[in-house]
């Protein structure tokens, strides 16, 4: 910036982000596991924030162990693209193969159910993500987190 130049709000170099706070992550991984114990199974729960950084984490006794880093790495993708992970394999459909074949790749990349995105009035706060009962169970329990939230949570 030249000596002189100013800036204003206007031409502000920064954005301001929402993000989940510890009562709602815990509140989502809470309500995703009573969820899962009424269905009798035993599952990982995990949200992150917008960035993708963990917020809260939940492991049922007797979870799958490798499902802890998929629970959270299911969260990771829906929050970083805010979409569930479910929809994946329909949004790449229309891509290029190396698209198809290359972005599955990536590490943390999650293109299966059971996560999906925090939204609160529109905007993205973070991502919960399920793992430990088959795709289907997965992702009712995520849902069933964001249940427990607010109304102007979806």
């Amino acid at each position: 910036m030249s000596s002189g130049m100013q800036r204003t709000a206007a031409t502000s170099c920064s954005v301001s982000q929402r993000c989940i706070d510890w009562p709602a992550a815990q509140a989502l991984v809470t309500a995703a596991a009573q969820a899962a114990q009424a269905m009798q199974v035993r599952v990982n729960v995990a949200v992150v924030d917008p960035a993708g950084v963990l917020a809260a984490f939940l492991r049922m006794p007797g979870a799958p162990l490798h499902s802890v880093e998929i629970a959270i790495d299911k969260a990771y993708t829906a929050a970083s693209f805010g979409i569930p992970t479910s929809r994946w394999p329909q949004a790449l459909a229309g891509h290029s193969a190396a698209v198809r074949e290359g972005i599955v790749l990536r590490p943390r990349f999650i293109a299966f159910g059971g996560g999906l995105p925090v939204l609160e009035d529109g905007q993205r706060i973070g991502g919960i993500g399920v793992s430990g009962g088959s795709e289907a169970q997965d992702e009712a329990i995520a849902h069933a987190g964001l249940d427990a939230l607010p109304a102007n949570f979806p």
